[in-house]
């Protein structure tokens, strides 16, 4: 092994340790990462400084500025009632409608679009609830994962323009979904018990 190769496993080991402490925040240890690789010569500047424009990043942050204004406007805070009038007390009926909304949103659009718009929704019913916000978003993202996008370009990009239609994603997803909202229902008071 050369050492450029033991530098970045070391610095990947690294980063490893700094995310799973928490110590700092994650973006400063990003940054810190691109500037540790500037400063040993292996990245280039102009090369660190690419990814910042890329479309999916800008896409990431307008996301957040869209969840940010959901949450300022009071929208967030209209759907978390809704969801609460409709569940009750119950957090396993809370679990399954917020599962259930996200992942018929996540069908239409983007996952990453259709997260960032209900954490804000998913911070609100933690608090209305008393319960640890992590109950919520962990089956917020799993109801992502199996969701069924129309207009996902990985599907378009398999099948082909024009190749399948809606019911080909409704008899693979539908079946995902619903095994991934039973072991995310199953699997939340294990990992997240309540305080």
């Amino acid at each position: 092994m050369t050492g450029e190769i033991l530098f970045i496993f070391g610095l990947l080991l690294i980063t490893i340790i700094l995310f799973a402490s928490g110590l700092f925040r994650l973006d400063v240890v990003a940054i810190m990462v691109i500037l540790a690789l500037i400063l040993s010569g292996l990245l280039s500047p102009s090369a660190a400084l690419a990814g910042f424009g890329d479309p999916v990043v800008l896409l990431i942050a307008g996301l957040f500025v869209v969840g940010e204004a959901l949450f300022r406007t009071g929208v967030a805070y209209a759907i978390g009632d809704w969801l609460m009038s409709v569940a009750g007390t119950s957090e396993k009926r809370l679990l399954i409608l917020l599962m259930l909304v996200v992942a018929g949103l996540s069908a239409f659009m983007s996952s990453t679009g259709a997260v960032a718009i209900f954490i804000p929704v998913a911070l609100n019913l933690a608090a209305k609830a008393g319960t640890s916000p992590s109950r919520l978003m962990m089956p917020l993202a799993a109801s992502t994962a199996f969701s069924t996008p129309v207009a996902s370009p990985v599907n378009t990009l398999v099948l082909g323009p024009g190749g399948y239609r809606f019911n080909d994603f409704i008899k693979v997803g539908l079946p995902l979904q619903v095994l991934a909202m039973v072991v995310t229902l199953l699997a939340v008071p294990l990992l997240f018990p309540l305080k």
